[in-house]
């Protein structure tokens, strides 16, 4: 398989992908090195003696921002799997210039330094709020999206490609509503912005073993995006908080009432494969044989976690959750 005996650089490594991703690579392939990039020693710390100091793992104090020490992180890696973002909506909405220097800025440096040292491949993981953005941090994700997109015209006669993962909330990440309404349970109260919310759910795992599918197929331009349930947020409540008042507040800045994954422009481009659809690039050289057997979506499709024909339901959610 592509990713037996690679050298892989993991930018945001510490965080809870990066966890995770190490965790599975790990134990099923076996790579030459990862190199886990962050910019927190204590959490590097923390990681190292999680993985027993494992002699495959090689830990990187930088910032994305830095394009000195990344291209220093950069030399011999094969695959860059690029997960460092400033990710929490109302952070990035007080600091923007800050989330514009780390999601595109750091995009930016991303691709010239892989191009510089001759990475085989590199997939940006983003997310559904870079689709129609309504905050700022999907407007950086979007632009990084395109910026990875783009990026492999820059590469010219060099082997460098660059593809996104695009997908929903990931169950009990930081800063999703799951851990917000365990603690909140605890007062016999719950508050939701808006009881029409609907969200695509996907777990860590899932996420994860969904980006080292694409890293085997990508050839370059790819915005793959999995097909996930959704769930209704007055649902998802009622298996977090059971019994408990549910107090509406009101949509906060930058809150969608549902998500999007795939727009109805976007659907022009895009092929529906097994489990997944391909947002094919506008390039005019782009002939992929790899996706024929792909299926063109129908005319004005869009994939959003209101219309999607996917529920998810309270017993499947329970069993997401524990897991």
């Amino acid at each position: 398989m592509y990713l037996e005996n690679k050298v892989i650089l993991l930018t945001g490594g510490t965080g809870s992908f990066g966890n995770k991703f190490v965790e599975i690579f790990l134990k099923e392939f076996n790579p030459k090195v990862i190199r886990v990039y962050s910019r927190d020693e204590l959490k590097q710390l923390n990681m190292r003696n999680k993985f027993s100091d494992d002699k495959k793992l090689r830990f990187f104090i930088g910032d994305v921002r830095d394009k000195n020490r990344l291209h220093r992180a950069m030399k011999d890696v094969n695959i860059v799997v690029h997960a460092a973002a400033l990710k929490q909506v109302p952070a990035c909405e007080y600091n923007p210039i800050e989330a514009v220097k780390t999601n595109i800025e750091g995009a930016i440096n991303i691709i010239d330094t892989a191009i510089e040292n001759n990475v085989e491949k590199v997939i940006a993981i983003s997310t559904d709020k870079a689709v129609h953005p309504i905050n700022l941090y999907g407007a950086t994700k979007l632009v990084a999206e395109k910026l990875f997109v783009q990026g492999n015209a820059y590469t010219g006669s060099g082997k460098t490609k660059f593809s996104c993962a695009r997908y929903g909330n990931v169950v009990g990440s930081r800063g999703s509503v799951i851990p917000i309404f365990m603690e909140q349970r605890r007062n016999g109260k719950i508050t939701i912005t808006d009881k029409r919310m609907t969200r695509f759910w996907i777990t860590l795992e899932q996420g994860v073993r969904f980006v080292l599918k694409c890293i085997d197929l990508m050839r370059g331009g790819e915005i793959f995006v999995p097909k996930i349930p959704s769930m209704k947020i007055l649902d998802l409540a009622d298996v977090v908080a059971p019994g408990c008042e549910v107090e509406k507040i009101g949509i906060r800045p930058g809150e969608k009432i549902s998500e999007i994954l795939i727009t109805e422009e976007e659907a022009k481009h895009t092929k529906e494969m097994k489990g997944y659809f391909i947002i094919e690039p506008n390039f005019s050289f782009w002939v992929n044989k790899n996706y024929e057997s792909g299926k063109p979506l129908k005319e004005n499709f869009k994939y959003t976690s209101d219309n999607n024909d996917w529920w998810l339901t309270k017993e499947e959610l329970e069993k997401m959750i524990t897991s």
